[in-house]
């Protein structure tokens, strides 16, 4: 059920549950955030990545938090204006998981 939000400027506020119902098997609440680990093969392929999600992140006005490593990119997204997961976040979480589908990149399964 969607949480009342106080501030009609401000996304729809989503419970933990409720974001997690909405996004892919490669998304996990952690510590009131999305997170999400994807193996794009190379460094390299890694930065193609993070650079078609920084586009799309641009492009939406919602940005994640992201950690390229050698062999991993990690995303961390949550909405700091409403101070919880809004609507927002599992729709960059959505989008990501198409960017990274697209590309051949595979997420790193959760425990």
């Amino acid at each position: 059920m969607e949480q009342h939000n106080p501030d009609p400027h401000l996304p729809a506020r989503l419970t933990e549950a409720e974001a997690m119902a909405q996004t892919s098997e490669a998304w996990a609440v952690v510590d009131g955030e999305l997170v999400a680990s994807f193996w794009p093969g190379t460094m390299v392929s890694g930065l193609d990545l993070v650079t078609a999600v920084v586009a799309a992140a641009e492009a939406s006005g919602h940005h994640p938090d992201i950690d390229l490593r050698y062999s991993t990119v990690a995303f961390r997204i949550v909405t700091h204006s409403a101070g919880q997961l809004t609507e927002l976040d599992v729709a960059l979480a959505q989008w990501i998981d198409e960017i990274a589908a697209a590309q051949g990149v595979v997420a790193v399964p959760r425990d």
